[in-house]
Order: structure tokens, then sequence, then C-alpha cells
């Protein structure tokens, strides 16, 4: 059994948005789904398929108006099935198509933006009558709509969203790319000066043992924690799913590994 996510609701209300959004928590994403093919994807995942969990967004409102014949089958079938409606005030739809400077779909035959929208919310109210959920993102920002959808839809490990990795390295080879934070050992006591620990590496227990067995080494540790104790959860809250931490020395094979 799937667990199927029909997307739809007002243009700019947020659809892609909610579909990357699902993306990032391991949903497989179709955007721009025409009604004519749901049902093809859906057989895709019958029971033994390696999709569990489809997100399909339906765009145009055409489509959207066809969604409700096909909420109806699929919800005659064993697949847990829910409509998901992105909503928004009139005021904040024009604010963000005069920030995009993109047409709306149906401004046509010299429309108004704002005519518009009131066309498409006419369109669609029935389509919103069906929803399992309606989300007004109105008064959200992107990131307060992704920790929104991660409360909904994330399950188990993923509901935690943020990823964390630690890497290190030697300064005498150059920063490393693409990482979020980078701390600076070069000031903890070098086990290299030491000829008998020198071979070793920071995954060593000598090496380890060494460098930890000073003052300066165990209250840096202790302040690191600290701190990101309060940066983790204020970079989640912004909607970051990856963190980087990079720790350097000099070679990269004692201090920051350790």
């Amino acid at each position: 059994m799937a667990d199927i996510l029909l997307i739809t609701g007002l243009s700019g209300a947020g659809r892609s948005q909610a579909a990357d959004d699902l993306e990032d928590l391991g949903w497989f994403v179709v955007d721009n789904m025409p009604t004519e093919l749901i049902d093809k994807v859906v057989e895709i995942a019958s029971v033994g398929s390696t999709l569990s969990k489809l997100a399909l967004v339906v765009g145009t409102t055409t489509a959207q108006r066809n969604v409700i014949d096909v909420l109806k089958k699929l919800r005659l079938t064993s697949h847990r099935v829910r409509l998901l409606y992105l909503d928004a005030t009139t005021a904040e739809l024009v604010k963000r198509y005069g920030a995009t400077r993109r047409k709306h779909p149906l401004a046509v035959d010299h429309l108004g933006v704002e005519q518009a929208i009131a066309q498409e919310r006419v369109l669609l109210e029935t389509v919103k009558g069906e929803a399992d959920l309606v989300i007004d993102t109105s008064n959200l920002t992107v990131h307060q709509l992704k920790s929104k959808i991660g409360e909904i839809f994330a399950t188990g490990e993923q509901g935690d969203a943020m990823q964390v990795s630690v890497v290190s390295f030697g300064y005498k080879h150059g920063l490393p790319t693409d990482v979020d934070l980078v701390f600076d050992v070069r000031f903890l006591p070098n086990p290299h000066w030491d000829e008998k620990l020198r071979p070793f590496t920071g995954l060593e227990a000598p090496v380890r043992d060494y460098v930890m067995s000073h003052e300066v080494s165990r209250s840096f540790l202790a302040q690191l924690f600290s701190m990101l104790t309060t940066l983790l959860p204020a970079y989640k809250a912004e909607g970051k799913s990856y963190l980087t931490i990079a720790i350097g020395c000099t070679g990269g094979h004692h201090r920051s590994v350790v």
C-alpha cells in the first residue's frame, strides 16, 4: 500500500514549494501531473514497488477541476490517498505575482491579476471542499511552509529534517568547499611534534588521549557542543536540511580528527 498525496491549490499559493519540501522528506514527486496519467503512475506504486510515497502536483486549472473524479477512484483502492490544497489571500497572491513579475495562468483577454485570482478561486471552490488538508500560506515564509509540511508528512527519522555531517581537513591543503561551519583547531597541542605519535592519526587512541589530556582541548570541545546545541535548532528552524561542519588543523590527520 502506498501513501499517495495529490497537491492542488491556487496559482502562487505554494504548490511547487510544497512539492520541493516533500521531495526533501523522501517522497517521489511529479510536478504538473496530467490527471489522465495519474492512474498509470499509481499502478507503479502497487504492492512490491519501492515507491511507497507519491506526491502528484496537479497544476493547471482544468486538471484541478478533474481531480475530484480521480480522487474518488483512488479512494476505492487499497492506497492511502489524500488531497492537499494550498490557499492564500488575494492580496498576498497579488503581491507575489508583482514581486516575481510572472503572469497568472488565467490572466488572458485583458483580465487583470486580481480578477484572474478571483476566477480561479471560484473554479476551484469544489476542489477545496474535497481536500483532506488545507494550508493557507498567506502569512508563511518559505521556511515556515517547509516546517509545516515536515510536521504533517515527515515520518520516523525524517521528522528530524536536518542531516549533519562532520569532516576534517588540513589547512595546508586549502579550505574545503560546500561547508557551512569551519572551526580552526590549530591552537590545540600538536601530536605531530612527538615522534612516537606522529605515525598515528586522530582515529587512534594514543593521539586522541594525548590531545584530550589537555584542559584547552576539553574546554574547547565542551564549548563547541554548547554552541552547536544552540545553532542546530536555529538552522533547522530556518529550513536547512543539511549542515556540514569542517574542523581543520595543519595537516588534517591529528587534531582535527580527534
